[in-house]
């Protein structure tokens, strides 16, 4: 189904951009789960639109409300649903727009294959969806953090502005300090200010989110389709503007000699290890216990503030301005959601792993 992901821990995503609500309906979350109100709100909060000047203007106050599958603040096993009602809603700014396709956007594309489109702000198609991902992803890390699993995303790129430095030589429980939410304050200040001029422009700019997974045991993941490395791909090539992911050395594998890049094995602590970890944490298609790490690359932005040309319903040429609320980078907010898909992945590893080392009845 094209609206859910996942094998055990698996959900599904409901409503549009501005439509009543946004959703989603979780499956195979463990029972008796104590349940973080606290993380979801954080989560939500890092997410939202309009929470600073980098943002878009939408400001919603993305108030969750559980409908299913939570008693007495923990889980009960069953499907749990949840919702957030869309409050802060213009839609009349795309009136004009209802029967032009936006180059880039996809309009086009779901015209074709649905035969009807929702306009408003893109409908199914807005990057909107994505807060059910980081609903859904908050019950995820709650699983992970029960083994000390930790996840963190941050902007490693805005357009020509590059993060040089490798995560190991990164605080990054600096990231949240920043707007931009990138750890490196020198940095962090060099991005802020191309974003605001792009905003100030009318244009827009792409960026890379990295992410950072620690203390993932080895054995997690499948071989040969459902590897790790294919898994935590597909996920984050499913978040609207993604272009481009990598883990590991990624492409810059190709610099090196198979001499140079293969990670020597050793045992530390009564444990194998690597003495690198050029395979960012996975070998195989298998978690292997060392830090998995991996980079997200985000598109520019289609909505820019310029005349454009593009082709209407009908087939007629058509010159447009496109109105209404929009990023000028969306990376910022994108580091939740990377997080998120991340942490879905993880949490439905976690059980597939689990699963498989169930003892048979005698």
């Amino acid at each position: 189904m094209s609206s859910s992901f996942g094998k055990i821990f698996a959900i599904s995503t409901f409503g549009e951009s501005h439509g009543a609500a946004i959703g989603v309906v979780i499956e195979g979350c463990i029972p008796n789960l104590p349940v973080d109100f606290a993380l979801i709100e954080k989560d939500l909060a890092r997410r939202k639109p309009g929470q600073n000047k980098l943002s878009t203007d939408r400001n919603e106050p993305e108030i969750f409300e559980i409908l299913s599958g939570v008693f007495e603040g923990k889980t009960l096993g069953s499907p749990i649903t949840i919702i957030v009602r869309n409050t802060d809603i213009k839609s009349n700014d795309y009136d004009h727009l209802k029967d032009v396709f936006r180059p880039s956007h996809a309009d086009f594309t779901y015209q074709e294959k649905y035969g009807i489109r929702d306009h408003r702000g893109g409908g199914r198609q807005s990057a909107r969806e994505t807060l059910a991902r980081v609903l859904a992803g908050a019950f995820a890390k709650m699983i992970l953090n029960q083994y000390g699993i930790s996840i963190q995303a941050y902007v490693s790129q805005v357009h020509k502005v590059i993060l040089t430095k490798p995560y190991w030589d990164l605080d990054l429980d600096q990231t949240e300090n920043h707007l931009v939410r990138c750890p490196d304050a020198e940095t962090a200040f060099k991005m802020e200010q191309i974003i605001l001029a792009a905003k100030e422009d009318g244009d827009t700019l792409g960026g890379v989110v990295s992410c950072l997974v620690k203390h993932v045991p080895a054995g997690w993941g499948e071989p040969v389709f459902d590897k790790l490395h294919a898994d935590l791909g597909k996920a984050m090539l499913s978040i609207n503007a993604v272009k481009g992911f990598d883990y590991g050395l990624g492409f810059d594998s190709v610099l090196q000699k198979g001499s140079e890049q293969n990670d020597t094995f050793l045992v530390k602590d009564n444990l194998v290890r690597t003495k690198t970890n050029n395979s960012g944490g996975i070998q195989g298609g298998i978690s292997n216990g060392e830090d998995i790490y991996f980079r997200v690359a985000f598109k520019p932005v289609a909505s820019v503030k310029y005349e454009q040309e593009s082709v209407s319903l009908n087939g007629d040429n058509v010159k447009f301005s496109i109105g209404g609320r929009h990023d000028s980078c969306v990376v910022p907010r994108a580091v939740a959601i990377v997080e998120a898909m991340a942490a879905l992945v993880l949490a439905d590893h976690y059980l597939r792993n689990a699963a498989i080392k169930v003892q048979p009845f005698t």
